[in-house]
């Protein structure tokens, strides 16, 4: 489910980034590809939001459930990766309106991107403690990551790092995290 989720969800931001003409990754953030008026939102929004996040939320769900003998932490961890992922799917059906970035539609959208990463930081980090024991090497990935998407945000929002690399590089990290929480299930067939 993660390794699936990772491929839609990068294969939508590269092949619809190639599509849309003057469209780049260094410059633009990915949410640009579906928002509104843009040619195949729709779609990208699908592949590149919404089938992702829900995808992730499901794999959330199943490490709530695999984790819960281990404690609170674990749980609610788990928990709020699920919020996160539900966030970044929230994100494909609340698009943005590039012609007015005040509006309604806009701020909500921004609103699921703020969401995302900032359900993912302390999901991770709980997490990370709930399975310290069970999983050393899961909480050196989750709280490597969790901290690596903070300081990318924090560091985009203090203009120290151009918004756009910074959130794809955020992206790509949440995904391994989600990968590497899903990689012992996997070959278990659990996700």
């Amino acid at each position: 489910m993660a390794l699936l989720a990772a491929v839609c969800c990068l294969g939508a931001l590269l092949g619809f980034g190639a599509a849309l003409d003057g469209y780049s990754h260094w410059r633009h953030p990915p949410g640009l590809l579906g928002a509104q008026g843009i040619e195949r939102a729709a779609a990208f929004n699908l592949f590149g939001f919404v089938v992702p996040g829900l995808l992730l939320a499901v794999l959330a769900w199943r490490l709530r459930e695999r984790y819960d003998a281990l404690g609170a932490a674990a749980r609610i961890g788990a928990w709020l990766c699920a919020l996160s992922a539900l966030a970044w799917a929230g994100q494909g059906l609340l698009p943005l309106d590039p012609s007015d970035l005040d509006a309604r539609a806009s701020r909500l959208h921004a609103a699921m991107w703020m969401l995302w990463w900032l359900a993912f930081v302390p999901g991770a980090a709980l997490l990370g403690l709930g399975v310290r024991q069970a999983r050393p090497a899961l909480t050196a990935l989750v709280w490597s990551g969790g901290g690596a998407v903070l300081a990318l945000m924090a560091a985009s929002e203090l203009r120290l790092l151009a918004a756009p690399p910074a959130q794809r590089l955020a992206l790509l990290l949440w995904l391994g995290c989600y990968l590497g929480a899903a990689w012992p299930a996997a070959r278990r067939g659990l996700a």
